[in-house]
């Protein structure tokens, strides 16, 4: 797959996140919490904590990335607004990126990233709730991935430490990687998990590196169809329907009459 311009800008600065966030050896370099009287927690394994301190982590490698290509750098007003990170160009084309993360599994493959609500914003592309701009400013749509190994060491997140301990604390996670995806080349065509609205992801490592999804072939207006008009089961009844009119992209490209590539 050849990546485009701002693909190639952002991936060239995976080995800058990488130092931000590892050790030498492959650790997270975060160990813990620290108060005041320089007592430091361990860090739980909740993955929603994990991905919030790695955002934050990430954003001066971003400034950096910004500024080296005179981009205008815009965050999120509120924490559940698409995307975390709104970038305009010099010709002032406006760019999403939303950061991810997500652990890989002892299959090889990972947990997979939820890529955003394919309802409210996504389908009134006009609308300006819970949006930074309307999504139709925007010209694409990324997705910054960080993909890490859990540790397999037990982790005592009732143990306080000091810091004299630091050297002996676990990390919670090890080992990144990085990946810089247009959304609908690593967007699976099934909801993500749990009963919320959200596009889900692919799971294989190298579906994401590549973007080799389902959609992949058939392009973002395809994309774009499926999941402005997808209905779960609820949506489908609410509507008056006693089923979806579709539940897989296979069964869209018929409901469309659309030869499959």
């Amino acid at each position: 797959m050849k990546q485009d311009t701002f693909q190639k800008q952002l991936t060239k600065h995976s080995e800058d996140f990488r130092k931000i966030l590892e050790t030498p050896d492959g650790d997270w370099s975060v160990k813990g919490f620290i108060d005041i009287a320089k007592n430091i927690y361990t860090i739980s394994v909740d993955t929603k904590v994990i991905s919030k301190i790695i955002e934050l982590m990430m954003f001066p490698v971003l400034k950096k990335f910004a500024d080296e290509n005179k981009y205008e750098m815009i965050f999120s007003a509120e924490q559940n607004h698409y995307p975390d990170v709104t970038f305009i160009t010099p010709k002032k084309e406006k760019i999403a990126l939303d950061l991810k993360s997500t652990y890989r599994k002892n299959n090889g493959d990972v947990s997979g990233f939820t890529l955003g609500a394919f309802t409210g914003y996504f389908r009134d592309r006009k609308s300006k709730k819970n949006i930074t701009f309307p999504y139709n400013e925007y010209k694409k749509h990324y997705i910054l991935g960080a993909i890490y190994t859990k540790q397999e060491g037990a982790i005592d997140e009732n143990k306080v430490y000091t810091i004299d301990d630091l050297e002996e604390i676990l990390s919670v996670v090890r080992d990144f990687d990085f990946i810089v995806q247009e959304k609908y080349r690593i967007a699976k065509d099934r909801p993500g998990s749990g009963n919320t609205k959200n596009i889900g992801s692919c799971v294989k490592l190298k579906e994401l590196k590549e973007g080799l999804g389902p959609f992949s072939e058939h392009g973002v207006k395809i994309f774009d169809d499926f999941w402005m008009n997808y209905m779960t089961k609820d949506m489908a009844e609410r509507g008056g329907l006693s089923k979806p009119p579709y539940c897989n992209l296979k069964e869209y490209l018929q409901y469309r009459n659309i030869k499959n590539l």
